[in-house]
């Protein structure tokens, strides 16, 4: 019988990942630890923790007597507190890598990034993971998880005990989802970096609960990417809600987000153009065969029920494909 704690368990996915472990026979406890409680969930235990303070970690882990962590606690929509960013997602997951060697715990589940691989002109057309971790330095959210990959990395040379799964996920949609990539989707057009189809991949959220409880579980430790199958480019995006393509030269962008910035109009700035121009393609064919995990929807079909679940965004073509 396992006893799970998640950090970040009152998150977006923190939640789905609590009441998916919570309906699982073999789960003993399911204890949620976030900076503050929630709803009251039944068969989950709501604790309060903030990954930043390194000394109430370990203690918690005894106390409940924790087999298995699952560490989500991390900012997911950065901002101008790059400080702050890097206080939780960093040094939290440093301090709870140790609260774990220090409390014996037998397993992490760790929820990365295809951020970590980095943005850039020569990745490969698909990435999977023997590619290395580069990052960008520019990029906060990007360098932070590689930054904790490296420190996962070190862990599994200095720690074995402490068994690790680590998913580098694409980009998560779902019923209530709202972040910096679904607002690429609200405008009246759709922008493209001029040269570049900026292709995506997406997984739908209660995949990725259901890759975690097996990792919690049953599943075998290592690092895969987790993504649905296939990809979707921006024109395809742009076609499939029937607007048209906004299309710029990257020069043009870069010189537009840092005017913007110094006018503070805008918290983006011009390291955001690889971000929208070089996206790391996430090739699942490990998770698949090696972890036995296969998502149930398809990047293509994440899209489509993202559309079901936010009619404004599609409006017509949320309920029907665009004419070509």
């Amino acid at each position: 019988m396992t006893r799970v704690l998640i950090t970040g368990g009152g998150g977006f996915l923190g939640s789905h990942v609590a009441r998916a472990l919570a309906a699982r026979d073999d789960v003993e406890l399911v204890v949620s630890a976030d900076l503050r409680t929630g709803v009251a969930r039944r068969g989950i235990l709501d604790v309060v923790l903030d990954v930043q303070d390194a000394d109430a970690i370990a203690p918690l882990f005894r106390e409940h007597r924790i087999d298995t962590v699952v560490h989500l606690a991390a900012i997911v929509n950065p901002g101008r507190d790059v400080d702050r960013e890097y206080r939780v997602d960093v040094e939290g997951s440093a301090n709870v890598l140790a609260a774990c060697v220090s409390a014996g715990v037998r397993r992490i589940v760790v929820s990365s990034s295809g951020a970590a691989y980095g943005y850039h002109a020569d990745n490969p057309e698909w990435i999977d993971e023997d590619q290395p971790l580069r990052g960008n330095d520019a990029f906060p959210y990007s360098r932070h998880k590689r930054l904790v990959e490296e420190m996962l990395a070190e862990h599994r040379t200095t720690h074995p005990e402490l068994e690790q799964v680590v998913f580098r996920i694409g980009t998560i949609l779902g019923p209530s989802v709202r972040n910096q990539i679904t607002a690429l989707w609200d405008g009246r057009r759709i922008l493209r970096i001029a040269g570049s189809d900026s292709p995506f991949v997406f997984v739908w959220v209660d995949d990725v609960a259901d890759a975690m409880v097996r990792a919690a579980t049953d599943g075998p430790a290592g690092v895969f990417n987790v993504a649905g199958d296939g990809r979707m480019t921006v024109p395809e995006i742009a076609a499939r809600l029937g607007r048209r393509q906004l299309v710029l030269p990257a020069w043009a962008l870069a010189s537009a987000l840092r005017i913007g910035r110094m006018l503070r109009l805008t918290e983006h700035g011009p390291e955001k153009v690889p971000f929208l121009r070089f996206r790391p393609v996430l090739a699942n064919r490990r998770l698949k065969e090696e972890f036995g995990f296969v998502p149930t929807r398809t990047t293509r079909e994440a899209f489509e029920e993202y559309l079901a679940t936010h009619p404004s965004v599609g409006g017509a073509a949320g309920r029907r494909p665009a004419a070509e």
